[in-house]
């Protein structure tokens, strides 16, 4: 029988590392895969007006990216977990990137950074829009308790 895919947000965050580490256990209880999603965008810079000065011009944000993601799942993991979670990157805006890569998912995991609702509300808020919008359940891991396994 085929397992289902669990997709988590991970932006190198501790809430972030949570969930990460939540969707591990959980994929450890139901055999599905931990698939672990960072996003990056060009700096707002680029584009018409030129690179943003300073940066090197063969500067190549989706190959650090990739680097950041696999420390991060180092770091919350252990090895033998760490090694059985796919690390995607995508360039664009981070909520739409995690949409999509969950199509066909059973579950989203997305970390709370906890800014508080007027914080949220200028800034956008990824977990707020990912359980608005996604097409399978979501939890939000919020705090910094762990669970023990």
């Amino acid at each position: 029988m085929a397992h289902g895919r669990i997709v988590v947000g991970v932006d190198g965050s501790e809430p972030s590392l949570h969930a990460l580490r939540w969707a591990d256990r959980q994929a450890q209880l139901t055999g599905a895969a931990v698939e672990a999603v960072m996003a990056w965008e060009m700096p707002a810079s680029f584009g018409w007006a030129g690179a943003v000065p300073g940066l090197p011009e063969d500067l190549d944000i989706g190959a650090i990216a990739t680097e950041t993601l696999i420390q991060a799942i180092d770091q919350a993991l252990p090895r033998d977990r760490a090694a059985a979670v796919t690390p995607v990157t995508a360039m664009g805006n981070p909520t739409q990137v995690v949409l999509d890569r969950a199509e066909g998912a059973e579950l989203v995991v997305v970390g709370a950074r906890g800014l508080g609702t007027f914080r949220a509300t200028l800034l956008g808020s990824v977990s707020h829009t990912v359980t608005l919008h996604a097409a399978c359940p979501v939890v939000v891991v919020r705090g910094e308790a762990e669970q023990a396994d």
